[in-house]
């Protein structure tokens, strides 16, 4: 299976009574384009540790993703199965179908993961600060995390009818009812 992993850093600052204290925080998605996703953050004063954090991270974070179709299931499913959401911090990112060869209508930062993901064809919709990429990241992949989430009627699984009470035991309740002689306790 080809895995391709994808990573972006970025410095983040503390401020500090002898001036800043610069750490790398580092994101990195790993996907197989074939229905599986892992996101992983990382922060570390150097961006090698940051990155190789990341990606182990990332390996055990990894999730199936379930697609769907647009319309008619007419060959493999190439996008969500029905519109799905998640959120971090203030960013909801809001993933709705779309027809075959649409492609991904979307941001480069879920695009990726979209793309990781396995999806050929989706509309994206985001809100809030979708500027802070760490949160537009997890925003995308609780979303795609989310297609298993819905329980769909071709998930529904086969039920098993049982007869009630009454036709269960309607030889019994057919009999006539006779009441038994009180019998007499001694004590």
């Amino acid at each position: 299976a080809v895995v391709s992993t994808q990573s972006t850093g970025m410095p983040v600052q503390k401020q500090t009574r002898a001036g800043q204290r610069t750490r790398f925080k580092a994101f990195v998605a790993i996907g197989d384009f074939d229905g599986h996703i892992g996101l992983g953050v990382k922060c570390s004063k150097e961006v090698a540790t940051a990155i190789r954090g990341a990606i182990t991270l990332a390996k055990l974070s990894v999730i199936p993703v379930r697609r769907g179709y647009w319309g008619n299931k007419i060959g493999t499913p190439h996008t969500v199965p029905c519109k799905v959401t998640g959120k971090c911090g203030s960013v909801l990112v809001r993933l709705v179908p779309a027809p075959r060869g649409t492609g991904l209508v979307s941001a480069p930062v879920p695009k990726k993961l979209l793309s990781m993901a396995g999806f050929e064809d989706c509309y994206t919709c985001a809100t809030g600060q979708t500027a802070t990429l760490g949160n537009f990241a997890k925003a995308t992949f609780a979303a795609i995390s989310a297609t298993y989430a819905y329980l769909t009627p071709d998930m529904w699984s086969a039920t098993v009818f049982t007869n009630s009470p009454y036709q269960e035991y309607t030889d019994y309740l057919a009999k006539p009812f006779v009441k038994q002689p009180k019998k007499e306790v001694k004590y």
